[in-house]
């Protein structure tokens, strides 16, 4: 359904760092660069949505949306776990440590903040049981 989502980068080299990081336990690597410009793009293999970081092109500061999230789907638990764990270590901050979050439906999702303020949801679906509402 998506194209792509990008969210800005005051830091272009610390998002790098901090994406690259993230995304990497989830099968999704940064793909194509536009150093100079403050500009990268991240996609999973075989996979046509992409993520993008990117200074604004008008000069003006980045600043993080009110209510926005961008979530990232995971194969398992233990990515969502290590995707999250990551993330703390490059300089997020935890917005929900990893587990099952069953008021949202049958999912396991972790939430955090990049250091620019975004936030991020890191998710694995589990099966529904036969006749359980998706």
């Amino acid at each position: 359904m998506f194209s792509h989502v990008t969210v800005g980068a005051n830091d272009y080299a610390g998002a790098r760092a901090f994406y690259d990081a993230v995304l990497a336990p989830l099968g999704v690597v940064r793909f194509q660069e536009w150093p100079d410009a403050g500009w990268a793009a991240y996609r999973r293999k075989g996979e046509a949505p992409t993520f993008w970081i990117a200074k604004p092109k008008d000069g003006a500061p980045a600043t993080r949306g009110n209510g926005a999230m961008t979530a990232f789907a995971a194969h398992d638990e233990a990515a969502v776990d290590a995707a999250h764990a990551a993330g703390l270590a490059a300089g997020g901050r935890c917005e929900g440590p990893p587990g099952p979050r069953p008021q949202y439906g049958d999912f396991y999702a972790a939430y955090l903040r990049d250091p620019e303020g975004n936030k991020l949801c890191i998710v694995v679906r589990r099966p529904s049981p036969a006749g359980a509402p998706v």
